[in-house]
């Protein structure tokens, strides 16, 4: 990191305001060479109105800041430059300072000296990459909120606890006159790694509610041909999205749409009706929409108001009772349904044809996925898929440690507890490896 980076900061275009930064140690000389003012003589965090001029010519007025180090956000000398947005102009200044000494940021570089400079830990970067992608308010939120470390806290928290026992653990090591742990010490030992583990835990637990805002509500529309499933995809999507006719069959493949329910996405999917087919392309249809009831997050199983529930109905019910909201339709016809049956279940009527029943759907998705509090709660930490995994490993193997303790020596004791420190501090980014950063920060923008 010894060269001095630049590149544009903004979207390239036209535009009020484009930015460019320059970030490194000879980040105020290049573009002292290319501005009127003396930037050595003016104060940090400061705009300072000034030209652009190459070869005697002005190429823009523009607004000039300086960053010193350490108080910048990559930890280095920053010097933006403000000025008028548009392709040519501001193109124009960035190869200025190409000319004078700086090289072409690479993508996402700018965050990646601040990481490796200290400024920022490893999850906090990644969180910047959540904010610039957040594709809702609710995504932002989190975003933000990994920002001010909240993670890096609770992660942080347990490395210190776990480092203390680690460090108990050395002693015995270290002082052979000790032996190893007796047994109330290694009751203690127990308790002290199920309190940790618990805290990772915890950290799981709340990451799941939080991943729904990031991936939203996987959700089927799933029933047996002709109980209406295109026709309630279409009139939550407010759109003909599925083709609907009264021929069974009709829909033989996914069809997918998204809406919003209190800020989140519900990533709709209808599939192709349950049922016993000599159809080759139907067939493969229904096995499609049997396999994706395992990965569903919310299950809309729709019946007919006009038809008995099945066997084949019951089992289904059964099977994924906790994530069912079992959808009655066709209630403008008469009833043939014996609804005390569903009596255990989330229920809910609806007609296509009378356009009822779907303002109360949309509760009972609510209701069941605590919509309301999610939104409301600030206690939520958001993971990305690096991130739990790597918590659930270290989960996995402190088990293991809890499940040995007095039952092995504590030196391997100690060995599956540095893995478990290793697991955390990768986190934070603590303890890394190159190529992971490179794939991390690749996916920024070239100013970022």
């Amino acid at each position: 990191m010894e060269d001095t980076i630049a590149a544009i900061a903004t979207p390239l275009g036209s535009g009020g305001i484009a930015i460019i930064r320059v970030s490194g140690s000879k980040a105020i000389d290049i573009v002292n060479s290319i501005f009127e003012h003396d930037l050595n003589k003016q104060d940090s965090n400061l705009l300072e109105l000034g030209n652009i001029i190459n070869n005697n010519q002005i190429i823009d007025e523009v607004m000039v800041s300086v960053m010193r180090k350490p108080k910048s956000f990559t930890a280095e000398d920053v010097v933006e430059i403000n000025c008028h947005g548009g392709i040519i102009v501001t193109n124009q200044i960035l190869d200025l300072c190409l000319s004078k000494g700086a090289r072409l940021a690479e993508p996402g570089e700018f965050t990646k000296r601040a990481f490796l400079n200290g400024r920022i830990k490893l999850n906090e970067a990644e969180a910047i990459s959540d904010l610039i992608n957040a594709a809702n308010e609710n995504m932002a939120k989190h975003a933000v909120s990994g920002l001010k470390g909240k993670l890096t806290n609770k992660i942080n928290e347990l490395r210190s606890e776990l480092l203390n026992i680690i460090a108990d653990i050395e002693v015995n090591i270290d002082y052979p006159e000790y032996n190893d742990l007796p047994d109330i010490e290694n009751n203690e030992l127990k308790t002290k790694l199920t309190k940790l583990n618990k805290g990772i835990e915890t950290i799981l637990i709340n990451s799941k509610e939080s991943s729904i805002i990031e991936n939203g509500i996987k959700t089927i529309l799933i029933g047996k041909p002709n109980v209406g499933k295109s026709s309630i995809l279409n009139e939550l999507l407010n759109e003909e999205k599925a083709i609907v006719t009264h021929i069974p069959g009709t829909t033989r493949d996914i069809v997918e749409g998204k809406i919003m329910i209190e800020g989140l996405h519900l990533n709709l999917i209808d599939t192709a009706g349950l049922r016993d087919t000599d159809n080759l392309v139907e067939e493969l249809g229904v096995k499609k929409s049997i396999a994706l009831l395992e990965e569903a997050d919310l299950i809309l199983y729709v019946l007919s108001n006009n038809e008995s529930l099945t066997k084949e109905d019951q089992e289904i019910l059964n099977k994924y009772q906790d994530k069912i909201i079992t959808t009655i339709n066709k209630t403008d016809l008469t009833n043939k349904l014996n609804k005390t049956d569903l009596k255990d279940y989330h229920v809910v009527e609806t007609s296509t044809i009378n356009k009822t029943g779907f303002e109360e759907l949309k509760k009972e998705i609510v209701k069941l996925f605590n919509l309301n509090k999610i939104n409301q709660n600030d206690t939520l930490i958001y993971l990305n898929k690096r991130q739990h995994q790597l918590l659930e490993e270290a989960s996995q193997v402190l088990n293991s440690t809890i499940n040995q303790t007095g039952e092995l020596p504590v030196d391997l004791l100690a060995i599956d507890l540095k893995t478990v420190w290793e697991k955390l501090s990768s986190i934070t980014g603590d303890i890394y490896e190159e190529n992971l950063l490179d794939n991390l920060f690749n996916r920024f923008c070239l100013g970022k």
